[in-house]
């Protein structure tokens, strides 16, 4: 089993923050101040240069929380957040913002990069999955969601692919190269969004991953807008979508 260690604790508005690390990875889990014992957990992914309390991680997990009843945890990826950056890191994303400042496409660089860092993350999400499930207030037989997009969904499709505990996955914002024949390995409920006018992924790509998935239920929420523009209410959908899946009910407070 893997360790577990707390490292700070808060709390405020009937949710309880915990800071942890597993194997020296950062993470932070929210968790219900009361009520918590055998609540499902959804695991969650920030997207790339961003950090596990990036406030669409902890506005995500407190929606959770505060209206499933659910724990909700992330970690840093590899390079991100507390984690210091490597030589290889470095490199790659100086490409990134030298292809950017020229005007050239993102996605091959991104693809790659992500790709690699998917390669390291994985085992540390399986990790503190264990970790997690041994802690009393959410032991091995509660159900297991995940949640991520962008570069949430290209180390989480891996990661679903390889971790049959995981029940019901939202993803979305990425391109089809490396995660496509990974979806088909994938068959719990999905839900998938994309961006009609993404100036990154085409249209092509982002439902070429869409249809990679071998999931009987699976549903495609497609908005018009650019990359960064998902619309908040696409965070009602999928706190809906767990709901119904790992079981629960919405409360006003969602």
């Amino acid at each position: 089993m893997h360790s577990l260690q707390f490292t700070a604790e808060s709390s405020s508005n009937g949710v309880i923050e915990r800071d942890f690390t597993v194997s020296e990875v950062p993470g932070v889990l929210w968790s219900p101040a009361s009520g918590a014992e055998g609540a499902p957990l959804v695991l969650m992914g920030h997207g790339g240069g961003n950090h596990k309390k990036h406030p669409a991680m902890s506005g995500r997990a407190r929606r959770l929380v505060t209206g499933c009843g659910f724990h909700a945890a992330v970690i840093d990826a590899p390079g991100h957040g507390d984690r210091p950056r490597t030589a290889h890191d470095e490199a790659e994303i100086a490409e990134l913002f030298r292809a950017r400042a020229a005007g050239e496409p993102e996605g091959p660089i991104v693809v790659r990069y992500n790709a690699h860092l998917a390669q390291l993350a994985v085992p540390e999400y399986l990790a503190t999955l264990d970790a997690l499930q041994g802690l009393p207030e959410i032991g091995t037989d509660g159900p297991v969601g995940y949640w991520g997009i962008n570069m949430g969904t290209a180390i989480g499709i891996p990661f679903v692919a390889a971790e049959p505990r995981i029940t019901a996955a939202v993803f979305g914002q990425h391109w089809p190269d490396v995660l496509a024949e990974r979806a088909k390995q994938i068959t719990i409920p999905i839900e998938f969004d994309m961006q009609w006018d993404d100036e990154h992924i085409s249209r092509e790509e982002g439902l070429a991953l869409f249809d990679a998935f071998a999931s009987k239920e699976k549903s495609l929420h497609v908005n018009s807008g650019k990359h960064k523009e998902l619309p908040r209410f696409e965070v009602d959908s999928a706190v809906s979508f767990f709901a119904r899946h790992l079981g629960g009910a919405v409360t006003a407070s969602a």
